[in-house]
């Protein structure tokens, strides 16, 4: 996902909201008007030109051309005519701008359309969609030869009518522009009947998001609260990899439009999720609100430090029973904030004052990993516990000296490997515990992700270093090494091949590795950040002499998909066996 903004919200035109853009830290912008005092489909190439030097010049990069193409309702030839030359300006724009998404509409916009209730005419009609089929499959037939992507809005019309015309033109990558205030509006039935399900249709549709300052910082009480952290969450399990961008619409007229866009902007960061897109959609086997703990009335006491991917962390020890938050930490103070507005908790910028805190009985420390053991070193000899992120540090001997610490301190010291817990690895662990595959012969697991530049640039780019993060097989595809530990223990003989392919880093963005067990075992893992969907696709196949196993989740499925193998059948559980 990447946050972007439409100028021409700031109330500028676009020379002077760069300047205000980039002080908010926004890299993306979405061009609709006010482009030297024009709209977009209006500049002439040279004009173009000149806002790609400016761009360019400025370090942005645009995500999309935010049209008003076919915003009309059923036209006739010469509204046509205007509209064909409209497509031209835009195919040259994209041409010029680097920018292939592209908002449309499709020359449906009914009397009243925006505020029409149910699923819409063009949805259920068949001789409606003939016609307005008719008129934009041109323009559909000649964007799709420039390479353009379309995004269709359901502005004076329904999300239904969208879905349908998406599914008629039938050309992959085109697909919806969610402005999820609209949903919450026209959509209360369906999303109070099932929200995880309605969100993830939504995601699933998706390839641009608007977020408006309706249902953000104003008229939020005309209906339910969006829940944006969710909706961004499931954008990611999905593979989204568009722009979010602000489309505030300033309904104050005590705010200037560049404020308004500001504050927008802040709910959105704060919602925005904490750590690089990384999809597990399975969620764990133990409901841990679920879960009655007999120290629940004195429960564990827990300091975090480091509120990226520890923001998470730290919203789950509060839903947890057992574990109480006392504070959290981060040399950055809007990470700070975000996480003590969320949570209601303490902060600070300080790791000292965790160690000082009485009240906290142990840390979870979600740093650099190559700053792991300088800080659980420090908890230890503090007399706390140390809960570690993945993976625990960059070298053997550091991991040693965390050990030798916590035993001589007779101090608790844990990784947090979580996948174990979830309901298809302990599916499987029960499954080969009982000999459901008879002799294990072998078992494949590949990963394939998108990390950008940016991702290992940020926060002063320690990602993909030796001394700070490793490559994908250390950072990215440690959870799966841990679930092979898990399954089949420690083998006795490894190789890996390892490859820089697409990132200027100093470690690996392929690896191949290969590992044999002294029961003739072997498993082959195959790992990459050069994935061009930003999904996390992860698939494991193991077979014996008996049986077999499948998991797949992220990529081209839509939910995780587990298969078993025995007598000839394909099964969604290993058949005969009692499970957790």
């Amino acid at each position: 996902m990447e946050l972007s903004i439409f100028t021409d919200e700031t109330g500028l035109d676009l020379e002077k909201a760069i300047p205000l853009i980039r002080n908010w830290g926004l890299k993306n912008v979405d061009l609709r008007s006010l482009i030297f005092q024009r709209p977009l489909e209006k500049l002439t190439d040279e004009q173009l030109e000149d806002v790609k030097k400016l761009l360019d010049a400025n370090g942005l990069k645009v995500t999309c051309l935010q049209s008003s193409l076919g915003k009309v309702h059923l036209p006739g030839k010469e509204r046509l005519a205007e509209e064909m030359e409209k497509l031209d300006r835009i195919i040259r724009a994209s041409e010029i701008l680097d920018c292939r998404l592209v908002r449309s509409f499709f020359f449906w916009q009914p009397p009243n359309g925006q505020e029409k209730e149910g699923i819409g005419e063009l949805a259920v009609r068949p001789d409606v969609l003939a016609r307005v089929m008719e008129l934009f499959l041109p323009f559909a037939e000649k964007a799709k030869k420039a390479g353009l992507i379309f995004a269709f809005e359901n502005c004076g019309c329904t999300k239904e009518e969208c879905f349908r015309m998406i599914d008629a033109l039938d050309i992959p990558g085109w697909g919806f522009a969610w402005d999820p205030k609209n949903s919450w509006m026209h959509d209360k039935a369906e999303r109070e009947k099932d929200l995880d399900s309605y969100l993830k249709k939504m995601a699933e549709r998706t390839n641009c998001v608007h977020v408006k300052s309706t249902g953000t910082i104003w008229f939020a009480g005309q209906f339910d609260p969006i829940p944006y952290e969710k909706i961004f969450k499931d954008l990611e399990e999905k593979g989204f990899n568009g722009p979010v961008s602000l489309e505030t619409h300033n309904f104050n007229p005590d705010l200037t439009n560049a404020e308004a866009c500001a504050q927008v902007l802040e709910v959105v960061r704060k919602a925005w999720p904490s750590a690089a897109a990384g999809a597990q959609q399975e969620s764990c086997s133990l409901n841990a609100a679920k879960v009655t703990r007999e120290y629940a009335d004195h429960p564990v006491r827990f300091g975090v430090v480091g509120l990226g991917m520890g923001h998470n962390r730290a919203t789950e020890m509060t839903q947890t029973p057992g574990i109480r938050l006392i504070q959290v930490c981060d040399l950055r103070e809007d990470r700070c904030k975000r996480t003590s507005e969320a949570l209601q908790v303490p902060t600070t910028r300080e790791f000292d004052d965790l160690l000082k805190n009485p009240e906290i009985e142990a840390i979870m420390v979600m740093n650099e990993t190559g700053r792991h053991a300088e800080l659980a070193l420090r908890a230890l000899e503090a007399g706390k516990h140390v809960l570690l992120t993945k993976p625990m540090e960059m070298s053997l001997e550091r991991c040693d000296e965390m050990i030798a610490s916590a035993k001589e301190k007779n101090l608790l010291l844990g990784m947090d490997h979580c996948r174990r817990l979830r309901p298809s690895v302990q599916s499987l662990k029960t499954a080969a515990e009982n000999g459901y595959f008879g002799r294990m012969l072998s078992a494949s697991v590949t990963l394939k992700i998108n990390r950008t530049m940016e991702y290992f640039r940020e926060n002063g780019g320690w990602r993909g270093t030796r001394a700070l993060d490793g490559g994908v097989l250390s950072n990215q595809t440690i959870h799966h090494l841990d679930e092979l530990l898990y399954l089949f223990g420690m083998p006795e003989a490894v190789r890996c091949d390892a490859w820089t392919q697409t990132h200027d880093i100093e470690m690996e963005d392929l690896g191949l590795a290969l590992w044999k067990y002294a029961d003739g075992t072997i498993v082959n893992i195959c790992a990459t950040t050069s994935y061009p969907q930003a999904s996390w696709y992860y698939q494991m196949e193991l077979h014996g002499t008996e049986g077999a196993y499948i998991h797949r989740e992220g990529g081209a499925e839509k939910s995780p998909v587990t298969l078993y193998f025995k007598n000839n059948a394909w099964t969604e559980k290993a058949v005969l066996l009692h499970f957790m």
